[in-house]
């Protein structure tokens, strides 16, 4: 859809400088982008591409000029693009029906205006919201719920009970509701701690490619509205995440964990069980919290086990001259030996 880059202005609540006429139709990288195509730059190191780009329009921050380009002017480029783009493509209407190979239980509540895909199986009680599409091969367990809008890409698999709310995106191979790992070594053996709790998902959450999230053993595992959990991420039983949130790939959180609202949890973070993250916590990539911990309101931590963002960069100082110093305790210990 076309639009003129005042539109688009008066969209974005941006300043404009240059053109406003100039039609914008699409959006595309600065390397990729033509003339009608939206790009943005956000910081200096970006701008030698803007200007070298053959698209007229250009998403920057306030006071930014670039010969023969306009300027839409956002204090945040990134985001003011990204807004830009739901508007200038904004999703076709879903696609409703059920495909012949799918297989429907008697029993579960479709609405028509939902989308099953070739193969999918839908237990009995599991209800469907109305604009849903649910991909080839997907496995809806029995008593399962996929709200208003949602989109289940091929292979998701819902065990019985799971709850999903409304416009949640799940992609491909992800498991949601399996058992939590939960056992107790008793008469020489492992016991299993029952599972039977359930999994209820927010609004507007998505959910990465391969990952899974358990259900609660006697409880709820729940993810908050607008959860963002990239691939190949584990959530444990009874772990409940707060709203906006952000979880990057090969995170594990451990059970009965709790994260609050707008934490950011980098790639490949290990949360240990019983640990709480209060709200805007961050722990930066490979961190390792350990059980039972505690990370502030608003505290960056970093290292395993984690630590105070100051304190880790001033220990990690340390660690990278250990050799030096190795070196220099060795000389200091001659030196006494002689003296």
């Amino acid at each position: 859809m076309s639009h003129t880059a005042r539109e688009l202005a008066e969209y974005l609540g941006a300043g404009i400088e240059g053109d406003s006429s100039a039609t914008v139709a699409g959006i595309a990288s600065a390397e990729t982008a033509r003339a009608e195509d939206l790009i943005y730059s956000d910081s200096p190191k970006y701008m030698e591409a803007a200007r070298k780009s053959a698209a007229r329009c250009v998403i920057a921050n306030p006071a930014t000029r670039i010969a023969g380009k306009t300027i839409l002017e956002a204090e945040n480029p990134k985001f003011a693009f990204a807004k830009a783009a739901a508007w200038l493509a904004p999703k076709g209407a879903p696609k409703a029906g059920v495909h012949a190979t799918a297989i429907i239980a008697a029993g579960a509540r479709v609405d028509p205006r939902a989308f099953i895909g070739p193969y999918a199986v839908v237990e009995e009680e599991v209800e469907i919201g109305p604009g849903a599409e649910i991909g080839a091969f997907c496995f809806l367990g029995s008593g399962s719920k996929v709200g208003a809008e949602c989109h289940l890409h091929p292979r998701v698999t819902l065990y019985a009970g799971a709850r999903l709310g409304n416009r949640v995106v799940v992609h491909s191979g992800a498991v949601i509701g399996s058992d939590g790992f939960g056992y107790v070594f008793g008469e020489g053996r492992h016991w299993k701690f029952p599972q039977i709790g359930s999994v209820e998902i927010g609004d507007d959450v998505e959910i990465g490619a391969n990952t899974t999230l358990d259900r609660g053993s006697l409880g709820t595992t729940r993810i908050g509205q607008d959860v963002k959990i990239d691939n190949l991420v584990q959530i444990a039983h009874n772990v409940r995440v707060g709203e906006h949130t952000a979880i990057a790939a090969q995170t594990g959180i451990s059970g009965s964990s709790t994260i609050g609202i707008g934490v950011l949890i980098g790639g490949q973070v290990g949360i240990a069980d019983h640990c709480t993250l209060e709200d805007g916590a961050i722990a930066g990539a490979q961190a390792g919290i350990p059980s039972g911990k505690t990370i502030r309101t608003g505290q960056t931590v970093w290292g395993t086990p984690a630590r105070p963002l100051d304190r880790f960069k001033a220990q990690y100082a340390f660690f990278a001259r250990l050799p030096e110093l190795a070196a220099r305790v060795r000389l200091l210990e001659q030196a006494q030996e002689r003296g």
